[in-house]
């Protein structure tokens, strides 16, 4: 068994500390924040009637635990965000293996892609409205049309910057292009795919919330919409730092599926 000699520990032992220091500074500045937040709510600097308050909005956050409604508006929100990120996540793949397996099919959709992929995607949400009517549906596919065509470019981009000389060697031993897809282009991609997985989990939420804002009844969304039309402010500071929570969660997944990939290798 190999002894960890003493410049390891020394770095080490930096590691560890400069992890904790990152993590005492992040909760100071949260505590700070809160605490200036709640003096100045009940001091009158700011109103607390607009601004709310960390103390009003986690008794508001325990009056609908107690009721039970904060759990279906966050369930409902959760679960339109997860399909809607594992569709765009399976159709993207599918979608860039297509292009990359015909040259042809890639040059004639790729302006489209790119006017897709830059139109604003909450001037969507009305027409989805009329195609499809107020369902879930509609809110699921509001959270795919916001990360879907960056998704196919970004991976379509990763596919073919592979690199060339492993295909050729894959076609000089007599390999064919599905042989040059599936042991070289696609273990090679894994990567990206995880990074664009990071990056298409917060847009499918922001997707989803767009779509809620217009087409729900229940949901974050839906809260935060409502309660701004009725001024009930705690309601919808509460709903905003649900949402932070739910996106850090969701990223935090997504971080530890790519911790297990590269421990694997």
């Amino acid at each position: 068994m190999n002894k960890i000699s003493h410049g390891q520990k020394l770095f080490l032992s930096k590691v560890k500390r400069h992890r904790m220091i990152v993590l005492f500074a992040r909760l100071l500045i949260l505590i700070l924040f809160l605490a200036i937040w709640e003096v100045c709510a009940n001091t009158g600097i700011i109103d607390s009637f607009i601004f709310s308050s960390p103390y009003r909005i986690a008794l508001c956050f325990w009056e609908m635990v107690e009721d039970g409604s904060i759990f279906l508006h966050t369930g409902i929100t959760l679960y339109e965000t997860i399909v809607s990120f594992l569709l765009v996540t399976v159709l993207s793949i599918f979608a860039a293996v297509l292009l990359w397996c015909s040259r042809k099919l890639s040059e004639i959709l790729e302006p489209y892609l790119v006017v897709l992929n830059s139109l604003p995607k909450s001037a969507l949400a009305p027409l989805l409205i009329v195609w499809l009517g107020a369902t879930p549906t509609t809110i699921i596919v509001a959270g795919m049309s916001v990360a879907i065509f960056g998704s196919i470019m970004n991976l379509y981009t990763s596919f073919i910057t592979v690199d060339p000389e492993k295909i050729k060697l894959i076609y000089t031993l007599h390999g064919t292009r599905r042989h040059a897809l599936t042991k070289v282009v696609l273990p090679s991609s894994i990567p990206a795919v995880i990074s664009n997985m990071k990056v298409n989990i917060g847009l499918c939420l922001v997707g989803v919330v767009i779509g809620e804002f217009l087409a729900a009844r229940n949901g974050l969304g839906y809260l935060i919409i409502y309660s701004s039309q009725v001024f009930k402010m705690n309601w919808l500071l509460m709903s905003i730092i649900l949402l932070c929570i739910m996106a850090m969660v969701l990223y935090t997944v997504i971080g530890a599926i790519e911790k297990f990939y590269v421990k694997k290798l």
